[in-house]
């Protein structure tokens, strides 16, 4: 599993929120053309329906630790598409680190992977984190 770390400015909770907000997705996942909620658990989303314009489509689910901050996901439908990981938001000094992990299927293309390069991802979240103000 690759991973990326880096300072969020805002604060653990703004970014967990932001985060798990399914509405939000194609506003900072690089190709990501759709998100559909097919079940919520406890009102958080637990599985989540994802295509992109390179033709990628796969269903991930969702285990939540809202304590520590941290949501993990791994694919149920399209798992050669699909991708495992996590998210974890931690303070630091006023801010958030933010620490995202990504495992890649078998069937992605190398376009694909630099896609979900997990230091890109990471990026796309701070920048739509900062236009939000």
């Amino acid at each position: 599993m690759e991973t990326a770390s880096a300072i969020v400015p805002a604060t653990p909770e703004v970014c967990w929120e932001l985060f798990i907000e399914p509405k939000t997705l194609t506003a900072w996942i690089p190709g990501l053309r759709r998100a559909q909620v097919i079940a919520k658990e406890r009102g958080l989303p637990a599985e989540i329906h994802f295509e992109f314009a390179s033709s990628l489509v796969y269903t991930l689910v969702y285990t939540y630790d809202a304590d520590a901050l941290e949501v993990r996901w791994e694919p149920k439908l399209g798992r050669r598409d699909g991708v495992s990981g996590f998210a974890k938001f931690e303070p630091a000094d006023g801010h958030t680190r933010m620490t995202y992990g990504l495992a890649h299927g078998d069937a992605r293309t190398a376009a694909e992977r630099a896609l979900g390069d997990p230091a890109r991802l990471v990026a796309a979240f701070i920048a739509f984190v900062e236009r939000r103000g």
